[in-house]
């Protein structure tokens, strides 16, 4: 009668199994799959063209890269993660797989990519990865539990993959680069306040510190206003940069207006969760078809 015991004693005590899916899990694919559109956007934007093999390895360069911070950033994030409805069914949390494992694959991940920037690309792109990297996992993280400034700071990272897409081909931070940084990282702002909103009941489980929560409704829907504006300001600024030809203004003015509408709109006293839910998807939509609009658009396309 005492073998069936130890023998549940046995499997308490086993560690979880390593199942591929889960490690694809811990490198966020959604986010990895517009790393790398926007990557691919920043390469054929830039005014160099390169190579198969350099394309290949700064796209792969950087989707490690992301992917190793993702993986570290849940490793970090296990226990907020666990109070929390939309992520507490991700590996770490829901015990699927063992802490140690989730931090060696990020360190491996993130290892790998280093050199392969460096090395196959040029050390420019390199070191703007890391610099993403380090401040993805070692500030912006820690400060979401601290400030609603972890948007601003968390928004570097989210915006450099168009910027490393531009270095790998022109080996320079330029204006045009810098244009496409630009927009990303304005991008961010609306497209997180409208998330906190709707998810801001799972966020002050978590401890972790957004705009509706510390600042009030009021005070973020009128940031979602702002920076949706310099966000469309900024998207016009690609054509005097030289980077797209005039047709472009067109394309990024009508987007631009239907984003920047809806925002506006949500500034009624009425517009909350339901209102926040639309906008999220309107930015989504807005990103997806002004990179579009890019790369159609592009000198020379």
């Amino acid at each position: 009668m005492t073998a069936p015991i130890a023998d549940d004693l046995y499997e308490s005590k086993r560690e979880p199994t390593v199942a591929l899916g889960d490690l694809v899990a811990l490198t966020k694919p959604r986010v990895t799959a517009l790393v790398i559109v926007t990557t691919a956007g920043g390469l054929w934007l830039a005014p160099v063209k390169v190579g198969f093999t350099v394309s290949g390895l700064a796209l792969l360069g950087t989707v490690l890269i992301v992917a190793g911070a993702s993986a570290l950033n849940m490793y970090l994030e296990r226990d907020i993660d666990g109070r929390m409805d939309r992520t507490k069914d991700r590996p770490l949390p829901a015990g699927r797989l063992a802490p140690h494992v989730a931090l060696w694959f990020g360190v491996a991940l993130s290892a790998i990519a280093v050199p392969i920037l460096a090395f196959g690309v040029n050390t420019t792109t390199a070191l703007f990865a890391v610099l993403a990297h380090l401040s993805y996992v070692l500030a912006y993280t820690p400060l979401k539990q601290r400030s609603p400034a972890a948007l601003l700071v968390g928004a570097v990272p989210g915006a450099m993959p168009p910027l490393l897409g531009w270095t790998a081909a022109t080996g320079t931070a330029s204006w045009g680069g810098v244009g496409l940084f630009a927009i990303i990282f304005l991008w961010q702002v609306p497209h997180f306040h409208a998330i906190s909103i709707f998810r801001k009941d799972d966020y002050e489980r978590a401890g972790l510190k957004v705009m509706p929560n510390v600042a009030g409704l009021r005070a973020t829907k009128h940031s979602i206003v702002r920076y949706t504006f310099a966000l469309v300001a900024v998207s016009l600024l690609l054509v005097p940069l030289g980077v797209e030809r005039p047709g472009y203004l067109v394309w990024a003015g009508l987007l631009g207006a239907v984003f920047f509408g809806w925002g506006c709109y949500g500034l009624r006293e009425t517009s909350g969760r339901r209102w926040a839910r639309s906008l999220f998807a309107v930015s989504i939509l807005y990103l997806v078809l002004l990179f579009s609009a890019l790369v159609l658009q592009a000198r020379g396309a």
